[in-house]
């Protein structure tokens, strides 16, 4: 055995054990090596991530901006609307499963959405479980449909809106 190695040993006994009279008991030993490396503390780096962490943990996202807001829901409804008229699947059905679709992100736009680093996924599953709930067709193609819409665009456009060179119409 080196010096990196040590040896451990369990045993229980019957002795150790309550009594019951319908078990029998019997020792039980067991053995096993662990083995640790030598290590030299001095040796290991230095972690410098407190600040950064703590950096991270103080940044606070700005509001959300209700023009913004209105300005965006009115593209993504418009977009929604283009996507969905082109589906046999949603019939007379499709105003009404964008109008949920809308009022849902308009509703998380208002309230939630503050940049980049706060576009959330779960709007889009409530967008799919209300078409669901509604017994409209389609819930969860509508919502892939809302999500990529948004992932390609809002956080785009929030960067043109709030640096004031995009559209912000």
């Amino acid at each position: 055995m080196n010096s990196s190695t040590s040896l451990a040993s369990f045993a229980i006994s019957s002795s150790s054990l309550p009594s019951l009279p319908s078990l029998q008991t019997r020792s039980i030993t067991c053995k096993q090596r662990f083995s640790f490396p030598s290590v030299n503390p001095k040796k290991l780096p230095t972690l410098r991530f407190s600040s950064t962490i703590t950096r991270a943990a103080e940044y606070k996202f700005p509001d959300p901006i209700p023009e913004f807001a209105d300005a965006e829901t009115e593209k993504f409804r418009n977009h929604l609307l283009k996507k969905l008229s082109k589906k046999d699947m949603y019939g007379e059905s499709v105003e009404e499963v964008v109008g949920l679709c809308t009022e849902i992100f308009s509703t998380f736009l208002h309230s939630e959405y503050g940049g980049p680093g706060t576009l959330l996924v779960l709007p889009f599953v409530d967008m799919a479980d209300a078409i669901n709930e509604r017994g409209l067709p389609g819930g969860p193609q509508a919502a892939r449909a809302a999500i990529n819409w948004a992932k390609d665009h809002v956080d785009k456009d929030w960067r043109g809106w709030t640096s004031g060179s995009g559209d912000n119409n």
